[in-house]
């Protein structure tokens, strides 16, 4: 019987060859394949493999941070430390955010970025390895996306990469950044507008899922712009001279209002929701100045201007209404419609395919499933074989859903996403239960297979010339041939870097304590004293509380 190592190396070869002869003009011979690449291929394959502990304090030490966005400063710290330490030139500050950087190492073509976000989500808070509630810091943040996982993926694939460039004298360039504030879709518009990817010939970005693939077209989703609504008004006495003040939060109160009746008559894939950023100071006092914050999303670029269009029509009847005054709007974030790469999500998908789903062991598959109780939702543990290539729905078939301002980067260079199976199948997103898989052997099992598929689509990108064509033939002449990319974000809109500010102030020194330290300990589970898996016992209780 072959060994799982020669099954790989066979599906290799076959790949090599198969993937070229695809990718070729029909028109043209196709080009040899490199005769390294599927020995390469199988050597990063196995040196991931050996840096999987690596990947693992990785992936637990953003954890352990549980920052907001524009708030990643110790993540920030940490990573480029690391990138440095590997021989990277990491330029901090990028675009005027201050946990923003772009690590380079190499020299010439191709040039090949990578990119995954770092941020966490409020009152995600949780023990990992815990499958019921048990906040580290009650009330803190944490990592309820799986934001920190991403950069271990890239890392690890970089750094293996890395090494063959230099045995082998392959030329090429790597250039790693971070996705700073993607819950407030926050930065990648300004990164583009900054020249991130002026020169990149492949963007290649990695996102935590339950499951292991990749697409190609636009996927079912929306892209967004958030706006920040600020009305004036004058204040007054409450009960003593009400008629004196105009009160702005009227305004935003008739704002909603007006948008909750609107909502009704507005396209069937909208999404939008708002909340109440200021509501004044104190009740015996008008309002004299209220806001409220709106993300408006849409299936195309065209769509998602109208419905800011018809918000800001809205907001300036609530003024006119209420005898305030409205102050120029504030974007906070922007984002276009995702649209990935066929080539290269062809190419990648051989990839994942030939690494397949990680071997979960019994205790993962009782952790995924005693999650999945605890959640009332179908009880399938853990997936077992990667996606079938997924291929993007008609526009008049979308539903709607999410955003994600990795959108903008796709319209500027070919894209696409690697998603690898670091997360348990079934949970809500957004939520305090996506992060209880997140620095567990599942997370750590999960980021190895991503790093193993993503350093084999590098080689792909690195020698294989015609996938680099073919990527920008299909950019140019399919994706955006029609389509031209305009920022949602206008000229004098700057990255907000100032929201998060208040509650890391609130929690930050009670997270500190918990930070992980893999000089003491092996895994983030073990400096936190938590036995894998722990699940509800049978008289209900729960999970260990944290002791620092």
């Amino acid at each position: 019987m072959m060994s799982r190592s020669g099954i790989l190396g066979a599906f290799l070869a076959l790949a090599a060859s198969t993937a070229v002869a695809a990718q070729a003009p029909k028109s043209a011979k196709p080009a040899k394949p490199d005769p390294r690449l599927a020995r390469l291929k199988q050597e990063a394959a196995s040196d991931v493999e050996g840096r999987a502990k690596f990947t693992q304090e990785v992936v637990d030490q953003i954890f352990s941070y549980g920052e907001l966005g524009f708030q990643e400063f110790e993540t920030s710290k940490y990573l480029v430390a690391l990138l440095r330490k590997e021989g990277f030139t990491v330029e901090e500050n990028y675009a005027g955010i201050p946990t923003a950087w772009v690590a380079t190492w190499g020299s010439g073509k191709p040039v090949i970025a990578l990119g995954s976000d770092i941020d966490g989500i409020p009152q995600a808070s949780q023990m990992p390895g815990v499958a019921c509630r048990a906040p580290i810091v009650p009330g803190g943040p944490g990592h309820g996306e799986g934001h920190n996982s991403g950069q271990g993926v890239n890392i690890t694939a970089a750094l293996a990469i890395k090494r063959l460039m230099e045995r082998e004298r392959i030329p090429g360039t790597l250039k790693l950044w971070p996705g700073v504030a993607e819950e407030q879709i926050g930065t990648k518009a300004y990164f583009v507008r900054a020249g991130l990817f002026a020169d990149v010939d492949i963007n290649i970005f990695s996102h935590v899922a339950s499951r292991f693939g990749v697409e190609w077209g636009q996927p079912d989703g929306t892209g967004l712009v958030s706006v920040e609504y600020t009305f004036r008004g004058t204040s007054a006495h409450s009960a003593g001279a009400p008629w004196r003040g105009r009160s702005a939060l009227d305004a935003v109160e008739l704002m909603n209002a007006g948008w909750n009746y609107r909502r009704e008559h507005l396209r069937l894939p909208h999404r939008s929701h708002y909340v109440i950023t200021n509501g004044g100071d104190q009740p015996n006092v008008v309002p004299q100045n209220a806001s409220v914050w709106y993300y408006f999303r849409e299936l195309d670029h065209k769509n998602i201007l109208a419905l800011w269009a018809i918000g800001d029509s809205i907001a300036q009847g609530a003024a006119m209404m209420t005898g305030t005054t409205l102050d120029p709007t504030r974007v906070l974030g922007s984002a276009w419609p995702i649209h990935h790469n066929k080539p290269v999500a062809e190419a990648m998908h051989q990839n994942i395919v030939a690494v397949g789903m990680p071997s979960w062991s019994e205790d993962d598959i009782r952790f995924a499933k005693a999650l999945q109780t605890e959640m009332k939702v179908e009880v399938t543990g853990l997936g077992s074989k990667p996606d079938s290539l997924r291929t993007p729905p008609k526009m008049e078939e979308m539903r709607g859903g999410g955003s994600d301002d990795i959108g903008d980067v796709t319209w500027n260079v070919p894209s696409v996403t690697i998603r690898f199976p670091s997360n348990v199948p079934g949970l809500p997103g957004h939520n305090w239960t996506d992060a209880i898989a997140m620095a567990t052997p599942v997370a750590h099992k999960g980021a190895t297979a991503g790093a193993k598929a993503l350093a084999m689509t590098m080689l792909d990108i690195l020698l294989t010339p015609q996938l680099i064509a073919d990527a920008w033939d299909y950019f140019r002449n399919v994706q955006t041939k029609d389509t031209k990319y305009q920022p949602l974000i206008r000229p004098n809109d700057n990255p907000a870097v100032y929201l998060n500010t208040d509650i890391l102030s609130k929690y930050r020194d009670q997270m500190r304590p918990f930070y992980y330290d893999p000089s003491r300990y092996p895994t983030y589970l073990e400096q936190l004293g938590v036995k894998y898996p722990t699940v509800r016992g049978a008289d209900g209780s729960c999970g260990p509380k944290a002791i620092p």
